[in-house]
């Protein structure tokens, strides 16, 4: 019995070492608050709650259930942004956020909003909640392989 409880203990422990959190990188989401969502932000609004929400706010920059998986305004600041390297550097992670901040959500439409506005309209830079919930389509390989 006394082995049995070793065992499982040890299982618990394992299990837990290896467990990832699922959270956006924790000083970048941390930042992204502070500059958008502080005092004077609308704490209704659609991003303000979605960036409070534990489940959902990794959709700021990510999409779907796969982490990977960047909507366009994560895919900008990761070109900006090394999750390793940056993650201590808060200059850097506050003069990236306000560099995506000036760029348009497509960048081939001249008149469609910047992430900024869309920030400061307390909508979500990457897209609507329920297109940012979906799985992105996946590309086929230019080989037409798959």
């Amino acid at each position: 019995m006394q082995k049995f409880g070793l065992t499982l203990m040890v299982g618990l422990l394992a299990t837990c070492g290896f467990a990832r959190p699922a959270a956006a990188i924790m000083p970048f989401h941390k930042q992204f608050i502070k500059l958008y969502l502080g005092e004077d932000a609308n704490q209704d609004s659609e991003l303000a709650t979605i960036a409070a929400d534990k489940k959902k706010k990794c959709l700021v920059c990510h999409q779907g259930k796969k982490k990977k998986n960047r909507n366009p305004y994560g895919q900008q600041l990761s070109m900006l942004l090394d999750k390793k390297k940056d993650k201590k550097d808060l200059e850097k992670i506050v003069a990236s956020l306000k560099a995506v901040a000036e760029m348009r959500r497509d960048p081939n439409d001249e008149s469609s909003p910047t992430f900024g506005e869309l920030i400061a309209e307390g909508k979500l830079p990457g897209g609507s909640l329920e297109a940012l919930l979906k799985e992105p389509a996946e590309e086929k390989d230019k080989d037409n392989k798959g």
